[in-house]
């Protein structure tokens, strides 16, 4: 059992879960992209613990490049404008793309990244998303094709999941303490 943090409220999953959803994840994956030698996109900065996780889960080639967008900044809500910070290295031009998303929330800043990317020519573009939050009364503007778990509309931590760069290193997924992030 992991030691709770003072600032979260309770434990969603532990280091077990993720482990089981990482792997199921990486068979699901490494069986859809068998021969097709996907471009793993890393969302930075939150995914890139669940992409070196997933990565080792998937068996089949693969290469890997980094994005980062910004459209929270320290807030606990989406400012709504999407910043590239750092580009694709990596031309992807008859490639086919998996996006890796730590948390999907509304989906907007996923959808512009979206339609940012399938305008540069790849063979495909998926999402795999670790976590989608369930929001009462609004879908997500996108659909992943490949879905590690939901999570209940609450402000989630840990696993690489942070609010104003904390808590990224614990090895759970938790939901933060409204008091921490309401000040």
């Amino acid at each position: 059992m992991e030691t709770l943090h003072p600032d979260v409220k309770e434990v969603l999953f532990s280091e077990e879960d993720i482990r089981a959803i990482v792997s199921r994840m990486g068979k699901e994956i490494s069986r859809d992209y068998a021969d097709k030698n996907p471009l793993i996109v890393a969302v930075l900065r939150g995914a890139v613990v669940f992409t070196a996780d997933l990565m080792r889960a998937i068996s089949c080639p693969l290469s890997i490049d980094f994005m980062a967008v910004s459209s929270y900044g320290e807030a606990a809500k989406s400012s709504g404008v999407v910043r590239i910070v750092k580009d694709l290295d990596t031309k992807i031009e008859g490639r086919n793309v998996l996006i890796v998303e730590d948390i999907l929330d509304s989906g907007l800043t996923l959808s512009y990244l979206i339609e940012l990317l399938k305008g540069r020519g790849p063979a495909s573009v998926e999402v795999a998303a670790f976590l989608v939050k369930d929001v009462e009364g609004n879908r997500p503007a996108i659909d992943p094709r490949y879905v590690g778990t939901h999570v209940p509309d609450e402000f989630i931590v840990g696993y690489g999941l942070d609010y104003a760069e904390r808590y990224r290193n614990l090895p759970y997924i938790g939901i933060l303490k409204p008091e921490v992030y309401s000040k």
